[in-house]
């Protein structure tokens, strides 16, 4: 689950980690108003999207005079911001955040993310503040220090003065930079995130280090003990498709292309989607319906995905274990006849009471292409996707 700026950065606060003075306004009134709070003489209107690379789209607008602060807001609020991390058709601003004007001398970058491969909390930080911190990786690698953290020991002194060393800060700064680094890691444990990230954190022309800005995602299979957090959630900024899944315990992704596959089971989900792009195909989603699947959340993935005007084709490819054969069997009958399927659908079952699935298929009268294995219907669907075109 992902947080708003304005929302990581309260819970920085809340930890004690510096960030410039700010409030959320929903209309440009509340913008104005804002900025004649915090006052001064230069503040930042930022878009609140899921998304990165707000300043390029122009989400991201300095403002030096409380009327233009309600400008900006005006001119983003209503609207749906499109950068290269939305997708094409953007995310709703519903929320703008009015920022006091910061004096920057240097950007730097700081992270926390859940290294998997080590199974620890990795830190990263550069130089490189303020950029895609992919095209520091791909384009000078070298400026990316990475240390990661012993779960019982968390973040040690030698490691926040390694760190302090690369980034060129000294004294004051390499101190603020500790005392940073240890809130934040206690923040990303007792949160339950799966990634923090501050781009820029900066150093100002006073010598002071400050969170610019902040991205926080939180584990979703831990938001059971995050009942604060969790309430946070903004589905707006979420694929519709996602969040009816969710509702409804369906592990469901979206995608660009246009054959739903509807699989039981996420490594099964994921070869299934191999398959499909092995023989020419693009898969529409991934979708995994669980071990417990019943009937009626089968049902539902159809409509979910069906809600999907792209869809051409839909691969059904379950193997029985928990969920018998016949279940799913009754759920793809059920599906078609209430939603009034009009494209191609493979079906492959495999497991228990298979012969009692298919045979149910059969009897249906229904125009359900039968898939002898996982090859097979992969082939079948990619097929009938290009001929329904």
């Amino acid at each position: 689950m992902n947080l708003h700026e304005y929302q990581s950065k309260q819970l920085f606060a809340d930890y004690g980690i510096p960030v410039p003075q700010g409030q959320v306004a929903t209309t440009p009134a509340e913008a104005k108003a804002a900025a004649t709070k915090l006052g001064g003489s230069l503040w930042v209107v930022k878009a609140q999207v899921h998304a990165g690379g707000r300043g390029k789209a122009g989400g991201v607008k300095l403002a030096k005079s409380v009327a233009e602060v309600e400008q900006h807001a005006k001119a983003m609020l209503g609207t749906r911001l499109v950068t290269h991390q939305s997708g094409a058709e953007g995310l709703p601003v519903d929320f703008v955040y009015v920022e006091s004007g910061s004096s920057i001398e240097r950007e730097l970058y700081l992270s926390l993310v859940v290294d998997r491969a080590s199974e620890r909390i990795a830190v990263m930080a550069s130089v490189a503040g303020g950029m895609d911190i992919e095209e520091v990786a791909h384009s000078t690698p070298e400026k990316i220090l990475t240390l990661t953290l012993h779960p019982a020991a968390g973040i040690e002194d030698y490691q926040t003065r390694k760190l302090g060393f690369g980034l060129g800060l000294t004294g004051t700064t390499q101190g603020e930079l500790r005392d940073i680094l240890r809130k934040l890691v206690k923040l990303f444990r007792e949160c339950d995130a799966s990634l923090v990230e501050v781009n820029p954190l900066i150093v100002t022309k006073d010598g002071h280090v400050m969170a610019l800005d902040a991205k926080i995602n939180i584990e979703d299979n831990a938001l059971f003990r995050q009942p604060r957090l969790a309430a946070m959630r903004d589905g707006a900024q979420e694929d519709e498709r996602e969040r009816r899944a969710r509702e409804h315990d369906l592990n469901y992704v979206s995608l660009d292309g246009n054959i739903a596959c509807m699989v039981n089971g996420a490594g099964l989900a994921m070869a299934t989607m191999d398959l499909i792009k092995l023989h020419g195909g693009e898969p529409a989603n991934f979708l995994d319906v669980g071990g417990g699947a019943t009937a009626e959340r089968v049902t539902e993935a159809f409509k979910i995905i069906l809600t999907n005007k792209n869809v051409r084709a839909i691969l059904v490819n379950i193997f029985g274990g928990i969920v018998r054969c016949d279940t799913i069997a009754e759920g793809v009958i059920t599906a078609v006849k209430q939603v009034g399927v009009k494209v191609p659908v493979v079906v492959r079952l495999e497991g228990t009471n298979v012969e009692k699935g298919r045979e149910m298929l059969i009897a249906s009268g229904l125009k359900v292409v039968a898939a002898t294995g996982l090859t097979d219907a992969a082939s079948k669907v990619v097929k009938l996707a290009g001929a329904a075109a």
